[in-house]
């Protein structure tokens, strides 16, 4: 039997369109004369979703019981009993109630499949196991319902049904997602602009990542060797010598010249792990990659050329990039090295090769790890003296005084002096031990005269099988040298990488873990300054304050060096230490652009409090100032006689006038002093529910409408910069809300932060033009500059911001505009606070 077709309709998030764009494919469908039926849909109450499914046979639900409730499952027997050409089937991941043949829909669908029908379906990509964690880490929401995504990848086909985060809050908020009572939540929650546009980043990438997977399966299966240039990929290949940046380089510039080109770096290490590329080289390399936008590869194989094109191959490379050889002339023309079978072979794929200062020098080792001194020593003494003492003892033993024995025993001898003392001493070995057994076990004896042919051979064997393996032994004994030096240098690294704590105190850290682990007495990081150089970060005692008073040096940046102090360290050491201090370099670059991003933040934050404080002494000192003229004209008009209750207003006005610009000439400086660094923020603890009232207390009470709870946690504010901020806001809303529709300031905890949300039934404000009207906009004449809803905005964003909060702008379900203030609760405030 056929098995059927699998499409999935995928989006970021609920309300983008999937159940539509499915009922839409089935109507397609069922117009072109293929019999379709909905298996299952969830309108979730939407009037036109609902309406899609008119014209569609729906199979009737079954009705299924649990602990006293009653659901609807899809009917599974009755759409196989049904067997229609395509299935529509929603919600992919749901879990089927208890009772139901299968767990989970994806398998009800599985079954379908198998029953050659085809099945159009929808899934979320929260939905999906693989991001399961992913988005409970951005949402703080974790899925409980999930689907394989192998059940997806299978998929025949997989459409991404995509909407902008923002026309997504517009569906929401004007009701087209979910019920009226559940807009607010949703839009402070799992539809904040941040969750939605990562969600929108996770489905887009899923999408083509299955998309590159689809190309390559596509090209395996048809054997296609050859790349497909659906866009430019640059493999640059990469031996850890110093031309590697220049070539990085190379390659990135050729990436520029194309939309979406990538940069692929490749190292391919020999596979017996000891590379002549530096650790630290290999890391500064890495470093540029990453910087470029590109992505770092590293394969183990030892035919160097034939990885490289197979990497490139597998990638779908469009072009490789090589240094030209550092082999001389001699050494080129024996051996063509890696360039030349690259091009061989490359086939469709172009090859650059780059030239640079290094082409042709010759390479440069780095020096094999000896033996030591003492091991040389002995070796050259069992070499020497060993050959001829184990001579005499076999003659003195008769039974062991025939030549094969003698043989087996000096090429013994002989690998014992290579495992010791390494290859020459081992020669020498076997040339004394082969001379010896001729001299004195090969007749005639004591003569170096040999009769017989086979003691000829024997000997002959004797030393080429001495010489073998004294090779083959001491090979191995430096690559075992060599392979525990690189386990050290590893293992330091992991414990330096792995002692390396975040933040600030990351350099100290690292320093004081050098001069732990190699015992040293102090260290320190040196920057070179116009008086001389200064101690950036320094540990241990009497750290060097110069180069010259350092026994080991280590150049990081032209003026930033690493100083040691306390004994000089060996070459194998440095090799380390330097890839240390190229790490510390980037920590410190890091800690100054954090620094400097700090610094420029403040200024920001400065220069806006500045805007603000302007802008309110424009806009806020004028009624009060208008006030007091007022009426102190009205006492001074000549002819007119006033009573004493009309002096006694007036005088009062004037009073209550004075009043208000004492206070608000009394917040602006200290707003000032705040803003200068002369003063800290007057900040406590604040209840919302008394601050509230205090900020609308002159607004009429028909205008404003007030539900915030007693019970909310305590906010950490200045209660006099928070009232201010509310009653701009409030005033505004009133100023731009029809006299029948009261402005509405409610306020919940939401997920750790206390939300406080003035609603009002005005015209609202174009999306384009919301940030707009958080500026200063007011000028001489109370005429203001272009869009905007009202100067105070601009004060209360300010004064929301000196207080640790945000205040943002969204769509009033209905119509209007909401303005949201957020924040946050100081920890352990939530659970205490009922005890208000």
């Amino acid at each position: 039997m056929r098995r059927g077709t699998l499409r999935v309709y995928l989006g970021a998030a609920p309300g983008v369109g999937k159940t539509f764009a499915m009922l839409g494919e089935g109507h397609r469908r069922r117009e072109r004369g293929t019999d379709v039926v909905v298996g299952f849909v969830e309108t979730h109450g939407r009037e036109h979703t609902a309406a899609l499914t008119e014209g569609l046979e729906v199979v009737p639900r079954r009705r299924l019981t649990h602990r006293g409730a009653t659901f609807e499952e899809m009917d599974l027997d009755a759409v196989l009993a049904r067997r229609p050409a395509v299935a529509l089937v929603d919600e992919l991941a749901h879990t089927n109630v208890p009772g139901s043949r299968h767990t989970k829909r994806w398998e009800d669908v599985e079954e379908l499949l198998a029953a050659g029908i085809d099945v159009i379906t929808t899934v979320n990509v929260q939905h999906l196991e693989s991001l399961n964690d992913v988005v409970a880490e951005i949402t703080g929401v974790r899925q409980g319902e999930t689907v394989p995504d192998q059940v997806v990848r299978r998929a025949d086909q997989v459409e991404l049904v995509d909407m902008a985060p923002q026309a997504l809050r517009r569906r929401l908020a004007h009701g087209n997602v979910y019920a009226a009572e559940k807009i607010d939540a949703a839009l402070d929650n799992y539809f904040r602009l941040g969750n939605l546009t990562a969600l929108r980043e996770l489905a887009l990438l899923w999408v083509a990542d299955r998309v590159d997977d689809a190309l390559e399966a596509y090209r395996c299966e048809h054997d296609i060797s050859t790349p497909w240039k659906t866009r430019e990929r640059v493999v640059v290949a990469l031996t850890g010598g110093a031309e590697g940046e220049a070539l990085i380089r190379r390659g990135a510039r050729i990436t520029d010249r194309a939309t979406g080109a990538e940069l692929v770096a490749l190292h391919v290490s020999v596979s017996d792990g000891l590379s002549d590329a530096a650790p630290d080289v290999l890391t500064r390399q890495r470093a540029l990659v990453e910087s470029l936008g590109g992505t770092w590869h590293t394969v183990v194989a030892d035919d160097v050329a034939a990885t490289v094109l197979s990497f490139a191959r597998q990638v779908n490379a469009t072009q490789i990039v090589l240094g030209a050889s550092r082999r001389g002339r001699l050494s080129s023309a024996l051996f063509p090295g890696v360039g030349p079978a690259v091009v061989r072979d490359s086939g469709e794929i172009d090859v650059h090769i780059v030239t640079h200062e290094h082409a042709g020098r010759g390479r440069r080792r780095r020096p094999r790890p000896g033996l030591g001194l003492p091991r040389r020593v002995l070796g050259w003494a069992l070499a020497v003296a060993g050959q001829p003492l184990l001579a005499l003892l076999l003659h003195e033993l008769t039974d062991l005084s025939d030549l094969p024995a003698a043989l087996m025993l000096f090429l013994a001898l002989t690998v014992a002096v290579a495992l010791v003392g390494g290859m020459l001493p081992a020669v020498v070995s076997a040339l004394i031990g082969g001379s010896l057994a001729n001299y004195a076990f090969t007749p005639p004896l004591y003569t170096l005269v040999v009769d017989r042919p086979t003691d000829a051979v024997a000997i002959g064997v004797l030393l080429a099988v001495a010489v073998s393996v004294s090779v083959v032994v001491d090979q191995a004994a430096r690559r075992t040298a060599q392979a525990a030096q690189a386990r050290n240098e590893a293992d330091t690294l992991a414990t330096l990488a792995g002692s390396v704590l975040t933040g600030s105190e990351a350099v100290p850290a690292l320093l004081d873990q050098l001069c732990e682990m190699y015992g040293l007495d102090s260290a320190a990081l040196l920057a070179r300054e116009d008086a001389g150089w200064n101690g950036y970060a320094v540990s241990g005692r009497r750290p060097p304050s110069s180069p010259e008073e350092a026994d080991s040096t280590v150049p990081i940046q032209p003026d930033l060096v690493l100083a040691l102090r306390g004994r000089v360290l060996p070459a194998r050491d440095l090799r380390v230490v330097t890839a240390v201090a190229t790490q510390t370099g980037a920590l410190i670059e890091r800690d100054l652009l954090r620094a400097e991003a700090e610094a420029n933040r403040h200024e920001r934050e400065r220069t806006a409090l500045r805007t603000t404080l302007l802008a309110a002494v424009s806009h806020d000192l004028r009624t009060p100032l208008a006030g007091i003229k007022a009426s102190v004209s009205g006492l001074r008009v000549d002819g007119v006689e006033l009573s004493e209750q009309d002096r006694a207003e007036l005088l009062a006005g004037i009073e209550e006038s004075a009043d208000q610009l004492n206070a608000l000439v009394d917040n602006l400086l200290d707003m000032g002093r705040l803003d200068s660094g002369a003063v800290t923020a007057r900040r406590d603890r604040v209840a919302l529910d008394e601050v509230v009232p205090r900020a609308v207390a002159g607004i009429p009470a028909d205008r404003v409408r007030i539900d915030v709870p007693e019970t909310l946690p305590l906010l950490v504010a200045d209660a006099g910069l928070l009232e201010r901020a509310v009653a701009n806001v409030v005033e505004n809303a009133v100023r731009h809300s029809p006299p029948d529709r009261p402005v509405v300031v409610t306020a919940g905890a939401v997920c750790g932060s206390v939300v406080l949300r003035v609603v009002d039934r005005g015209p609202g404000v174009p999306p384009e033009d919301r940030e707009q009207m958080f500026t200063a906009f007011q000028r001489l004449g109370d005429r203001p500059l272009g869009h905007g809803v009202g100067l105070g905005l601009a004060v209360a964003r300010g004064f929301t911001r000196a207080n640790g909060g945000t205040l943002d702008a969204e769509d009033t379900p209905g119509g209007g505009l909401t303005m949201v203030f957020t924040f946050p609760v100081p920890p352990g405030d939530a659970a205490g606070s009922e005890a208000r």
